[in-house]
């Protein structure tokens, strides 16, 4: 399995990344993508990501290869955007390449998941002029706990 993580600043096409993710795989039957966008509400207008160089890539591999111990894929990518997005705007992509659905649709979640937990970056909202930093949600914990083995 081929696992193609990238954190950048810039934005990315969600129909490249699928094209590249499925080229020369003949085994795969099914991709399931999700992506993630800066959502507006509350007066926010603004999100800065910041993570922590190496060590947010090295996780975040460690994820994506828990996900293929789980399920049979062919293929991962990871895309996880970093500086200030507006509202609107792409944050991350996780896009699963498998020969059936069933593993793409429960790997794709399971990394989304994973991501908003074990994954070290931090998130600052900009509202009316002020920012704050995002703590923790317990609901993403509560997530990411499902997938733990017993």
């Amino acid at each position: 399995m081929s696992a193609n993580i990238h954190i950048q600043a810039e934005d990315f096409d969600v129909s490249d990344e699928v094209e590249a993710l499925t080229a020369d795989q003949p085994t795969t039957g099914a991709v399931a993508t999700f992506t993630g966008y800066v959502r507006g509400g509350d007066g926010l207008t603004a999100l800065t990501l910041e993570h922590y160089p190496g060590m947010t890539e090295r996780e975040i591999a460690h994820i994506a290869a828990d996900a293929a111990k789980r399920w049979s894929l062919t293929g991962v990518t990871i895309i996880h955007r970093i500086g200030r997005l507006e509202v609107g705007e792409r944050i991350v992509l996780v896009a699963v390449a498998s020969a059936h659905r069933g593993a793409a649709f429960e790997a794709c979640e399971f990394l989304m998941d994973y991501l908003k937990t074990r994954a070290p970056f931090w998130k600052q909202e900009e509202r009316d002029g002020a920012n704050d930093w995002v703590d923790a949600k317990e609901t993403d914990d509560a997530a990411a706990e499902r997938w733990r083995k017993p």
